[in-house]
């Protein structure tokens, strides 16, 4: 991987994080475009970079929330920020789960297949569609439902199924309030991918000996998907707010057909 490609995959990736469109997939798609679909250890520690840097926007355009929920905690009291602070952890429960007993499991079943992605990539479309028909209501999110959207997460390490799509769309489903589940959807997902970066940096799987990318490869991959994925975290916090996520849900389906028919199935 040079740093052409590492700078066009982290766009790709910052962009479709928190678009509803499964960034997992589009770097499948991107490594399959680019001939990198066999490189194996490099790709995932590519992958776990540009997810680090995707963090980091969630981090910067979230830091007053986190600010005031931080806060709230400390008054060691039952409020809002405490309620919300535990159905974090009771959303990340499942994904915890499977990172920790069944990722390789997953991963070996479902990395460099194109053609799974396409398929999953028009479940997304009909995870949003189905979100975009339910009525709208003004629902809180407690602990039953954090613990679906969680496992909605889960499930969304499959490649092509949309994490950021998937929450959503569940949450909508249950009927929690758009904005709401926006900022929640954007949230539950930092401490999972914090996790799995801190065990990897303790393991030494970043070093450029391990992963074959050489370090100034690895930054450019991080800027990319760090500045793409501030524009992209805002902008769908307005987008889900004006409930237009049926736009994107074309454009799954479109491409996961592309690939598909593409990739030969047909």
């Amino acid at each position: 991987m040079n740093w052409i490609e590492a700078l066009f995959l982290g766009i790709v990736q910052g962009l479709t994080e928190f678009l509803p469109v499964s960034s997992s997939g589009h770097l499948e798609i991107g490594n399959h475009i680019l001939g990198l679909k066999n490189a194996g250890e490099s790709n995932l520690t590519f992958t776990l970079v540009v997810h680090a840097a995707t963090v980091l926007s969630t981090l910067t355009v979230f830091y007053k929330d986190i600010f005031s929920i931080t806060k709230g905690l400390f008054k060691f009291e039952n409020n809002e920020e405490t309620q919300f602070v535990t159905n974090i952890i009771i959303s990340m429960i499942p994904v915890a789960i499977v990172g920790l007993f069944f990722k390789d499991q997953v991963e070996a079943l479902f990395t460099n297949d194109i053609i799974f992605v396409g398929f999953a990539l028009l479940l997304t479309a009909s995870l949003l569609i189905m979100s975009q028909l339910m009525k709208k209501t003004n629902k809180e999110i407690n602990p039953l439902r954090a613990f679906v959207i969680g496992l909605s997460q889960a499930l969304a390490v499959i490649p092509g199924l949309s994490r950021s799509g998937a929450t959503i769309a569940t949450g909508l489903l249950l009927g929690v309030k758009r904005e709401r589940m926006a900022r929640f959807s954007f949230l539950m997902v930092i401490v999972p991918v914090l996790g799995e970066s801190f065990l990897e940096l303790l393991k030494g799987d970043l070093s450029a000996e391990v992963s074959g990318i050489p370090i100034h490869v690895l930054i450019v991959g991080f800027l990319g998907a760090y500045l793409s994925g501030l524009f992209a975290c805002k902008a769908m916090i307005n987008l889900v707010s004006k409930a237009k996520l049926h736009y994107f849900a074309i454009y799954c389906i479109v491409v996961g057909l592309s690939v598909i028919i593409l990739n030969g199935f047909f």
